[in-house]
């Protein structure tokens, strides 16, 4: 054992170790990064209005977003100089002049596309017209007719038959309840015989200002209206002759234009023009009859 001056002695030989603190040696012993440059964060709209035609170096290389239906607009606009809604009031009817003028060289003797032998036929044929070709109609009608040959027969028919029977013209359960309909109507109110005047037409099931138009002028010869299918109000529309979107208010500007003793004529020389030149998907402007009297010509 050591005495106790001895042990002094011992305790003061041995080196005293000191707890260091982890942390802080740790940032002592670390060397920091090296400092790096501050990115600044910029906004990109401050960005964009910085960089104006003034501050490009071309400013023809700068591109501006267009809107594509003000470009549209803006192209029609341009290859159109003389729309419709341009025009006054005598020149548009000096333009219909020219066009009939034009259309009666063309086709001299037009007449109605529908097969029929009377009255009564050229109503029901016409009914089935609409969204139906002319050429599918005549194909159905020889049958029907010769099953239904009047009104009274029409008016006693199931009308079930009468769908069998037009089945291919589309639409056919409407127009088969139109035409059952109206052949009733025809005999109760009319004794079997259609009417001739438009006020009547019109009452019958199925029956508007076109179809009845038409049975008027064909049938009987009354110059009611012009008729205005759907090749009438398209043409109408590109041609200049009308702006009117409906049928009705086209009918209305053709009938002031046209003289009365043309309408009949007038709109079966439309209709051709619709069929052989001036079709919808693929009009042959380069070889239309109208050539240059047409407003919206390419």
């Amino acid at each position: 054992m050591f005495a106790a001056s001895e042990k002094k002695t011992l305790a003061a030989a041995k080196p005293v170790k000191k707890r260091a603190c982890k942390k802080a040696t740790k940032s002592e012993t670390v060397e920091a990064p090296a400092a790096q440059p501050v990115k600044k964060r910029v906004c990109k709209k401050t960005t964009k209005k910085a960089e104006t035609p003034e501050t490009v170096a071309d400013a023809k290389s700068v591109k501006r977003r267009t809107c594509k239906k003000t470009t549209e607009k803006k192209n029609v606009a341009e290859t159109l100089p003389n729309a419709p809604s341009t025009l006054s009031p005598t020149e548009r009817r000096r333009l219909a002049d020219r066009v009939f003028a034009t259309l009666t060289e063309r086709y001299p003797n037009p007449s109605c596309a529908l097969d029929h032998t009377s009255p009564f036929q050229l109503l029901v044929a016409t009914i089935l017209s609409a969204q139906c070709t002319d050429k599918r109609v005549n194909a159905v009608t020889p049958a029907l007719f010769e099953r239904f040959p009047t009104a009274e027969a029409f008016a006693d028919a199931p009308v079930e038959e009468i769908e069998e029977l037009i089945k291919s013209c589309g639409f056919y359960r409407a127009k088969a309840a139109n035409v059952s309909q109206a052949s009733r109507a025809i005999v109760e109110r009319f004794g079997g015989s259609v009417p001739a005047t438009l006020e009547e037409l019109v009452q019958l099931p199925g029956v508007g200002r076109k179809t009845a138009n038409v049975v008027l002028g064909n049938a009987f010869g009354i110059a009611s209206g012009f008729v205005v299918d759907t090749h009438v109000l398209r043409l109408s529309r590109k041609i200049g002759l009308s702006d009117a979107e409906t049928p009705e208010k086209v009918e209305r500007d053709l009938n002031e234009l046209v003289p009365q003793s043309d309408w009949i004529d007038g709109s079966h020389r439309l209709i051709y023009l619709g069929r052989e030149y001036c079709i919808a998907r693929r009009p042959q402007c380069d070889v239309c009859p109208l050539g240059e009297h047409c407003l919206k010509r390419p």
